[in-house]
Parts: C-alpha cells; structure tokens; sequence
C-alpha cells in the first residue's frame, strides 16, 4: 500500500468481505463467522492498518487512555512487573497507559493526577496510592479508580494480595527445616504508612504471619532478630544496601540467626551479600528466604520465595477499571489475590553445632 492511510475499504477489498463486516470485525461489535474475521484481521495486518484513535475517542467521549500511578520502578522489580501487566493487558483491548512515576512522594503523586485530568484519562491505576486528597481530585473529575495492594476502600475497586497465607508457609519451612533462631528483615509498617490504607499493611500482615508461626512452635520472639526499614535505604555511592546493613547488625549478635526471611526479593538480595562477604554458605550455614519471585531465579543459590502474582495483579486491575468505564455506577469491586511458596537452593536444614 502507498503512505496514505488504510481504510476499512481498502480492508474490505483485500478480504474479499463487505464493509460492514470489517467495520463488525475490527471494532468486535455484532456477529461475523470466525473465518471472515481471520481474513479480516490478517488482510488489516498486512496492509499496516491503524485505527484512529482520536476518532474513536471523539465518537466514544472517551481518550481510550488509563492513566497508572506507579511507585519505584527501577528500585524495585516488582513494580516493574506489575506495570508491564498493566500495559499488556491495556494494549490488547485497546487502550494506552500513560505512566507516571511518583517517586514515593506526595507531591509527585499530586502532579502526576494533574497531568492525568489534563489528558483526561479514563481510568486511573495506582500501585500504592499516597495521600487521600490527592484521590479526592480524581473522585471530583468522576475519574474510576483502581488501587493495586493498599486500600479497600469504598469508593475505589482495589486489587490486593493474601500475604500471611505464603508468609506462613515460608515460615512453616524453615521450622520444619530445624530453625528456631529466624530473624525477619522488612517493611516498618509505620515508616511505609500510606495516609490511604488498608485494613492491614502489607508489612504488618507479614511481620504478624512471621510472629504467628513462631508461636505456634513455641518460640518467644527476639526483638534483635527483627529488623524494621524503609525498601529503599542509599549509601554514599547512592546504591540500594537495603537487607544489607541489616543482615552485618544480625551476624555481630552473640547469637545469631540460623534463617532469615526479608519482606522482598530485593531485601533478601542485599542479605545474601552481606552472607557472602562474612564467607557464610546459604544455605549450609544460614538459610534465606525473599518474597515476590522478582530476582529469585537469578540469584545464586536461588531464592526460596513467596511468589506474588504480579501479571494478575495488573491484568485484574486493568479489568476493572474498563468494568468501571463502561459503567461508572457499578459497586466498586475488591479481590485478594493469592500467593505460593517456591521452595529453591537457599533454605536448608538447621546446621548441627
């Protein structure tokens, strides 16, 4: 085909089909038998064919844009994951992501909703929303919001994950492994507090999963063994030595830990380096456990791991929102997702004295 642009006409001819069953096929409006729709869908490929969106946009009242409110995606890779799901699952029905990173301030957060009304996105996605006036603005431009693993709110549609149930089974691992000196390096849920929130934090449902195993095998915690922090804590070179520090503070105790579970993948990275420059062998001489399955399969050993369904999260998240822009009035929707332990190289039994 020439530079001009492709029409349904054009589509028509080379499919052998009518108008009108392109115009069904592509926009998936009405019935048209599954072979004509092949032809349809390979003659609009092969002759470069591009909706108009704008046009779409201006016919619908729509921008057939989501806007998603994303929270450090290049510390952590989880939120990496989640943000590609998003973006997938956004592409295949047809909508764009605009991406705003708020770089875990509430003054981004607020700028990155501004920019959001001003191109007057459908829909706005947050992974870990900041601060409740900042929503308010989206609830006053009757914008759906839907919140990734923070809040239950209301009046916005949230997608949250189970955590204690694979929190528990990583810790049930490692007791049934021998371990009883196991130290917990995470989140301080007061530290990582959003002014929106859920019932309870994604730290405190790990540190109380992590409590609750210890007492069911009769273990008095050790407050040296826990380790509370931001996920994000810089050296002078400006590197992420979160798990790091943590972990040298851990080995100077008279007593040390014989496992460690960290609240993410990344904390657990930072652990098994410290473990590495003491000349400790994981997991012969002291277990790790991470939560996410973000950098696990990479780390050597592999990580044992609570897997998190990242692809779901943004799959389902995305479904919502389109469930809210089609029809604005419906019950905001909540879900918990669920988790898995992936037991790899890194746990082992308590090594015998």
């Amino acid at each position: 085909m020439s530079d001009k642009s492709v029409t349904l006409s054009d589509i028509a001819s080379h499919a052998g089909v009518s108008r009108a069953t392109v115009a069904r096929a592509l926009s998936e409006k009405g019935y048209v038998a599954k072979e004509a729709k092949a032809r349809v869908e390979e003659s609009a490929r092969l002759l470069g064919y591009r909706p108009n969106v704008l046009a779409r946009g201006l016919r619908a009242k729509r921008s057939f844009t989501i806007g998603h409110m994303a929270l450090g995606i290049t510390d952590n890779p989880f939120f990496a994951h989640v943000a590609r799901s998003v973006e997938q699952q956004a592409l295949s029905v047809g909508y764009k992501v605009f991406l705003y990173n708020q770089d875990e301030t509430m003054e981004h957060e607020r700028q990155g909703i501004e920019r959001f009304i001003e191109r007057q996105v459908d829909a706005v996605i947050f992974t870990y929303a900041l601060d409740a006036r900042n929503l308010d603005l989206l609830h006053k431009a009757r914008m759906p919001i839907v919140q990734i693993e923070r809040d239950r709110s209301s009046n916005t549609h949230s997608v949250l994950v189970d955590n204690r149930p694979g929190a528990e089974a990583a810790m049930r691992h490692l007791v049934g492994l021998g371990h009883r000196r196991i130290a917990f390096i995470g989140g301080d849920a007061l530290l990582n507090r959003r002014s929106v929130s859920r019932e309870r934090s994604v730290e405190e449902e790990r540190l109380d999963a992590y409590l609750h195993v210890l007492s069911e095998a009769g273990v008095a915690p050790d407050p040296a063994l826990i380790r509370l922090g931001h996920y994000i804590v810089r050296d002078e070179r400006g590197e992420n030595v979160v798990g790091y520090r943590d972990t040298q503070a851990l080995l100077q105790l008279a007593d040390r830990p014989t496992a460690i579970f960290t609240g993410c993948d990344i904390i657990a990275a930072g652990a098994m380096r410290a473990l590495y420059e003491a000349r400790l062998r994981i997991p012969d001489d002291i277990s790790v456990v991470g939560y996410d399955d973000t950098l696990a399969p990479m780390l050597a050993p592999r990580l044992t791991t609570v897997a998190q369904p990242m692809e779901e999260l943004g799959r389902t998240a995305v479904q919502y929102a389109l469930a809210a822009i089609d029809d604005p009035t419906i019950t905001p929707q909540h879900i918990a997702l669920p988790t898995h332990l992936i037991v790899r190289d890194s746990t082992g039994p308590v090594r015998k004295n």
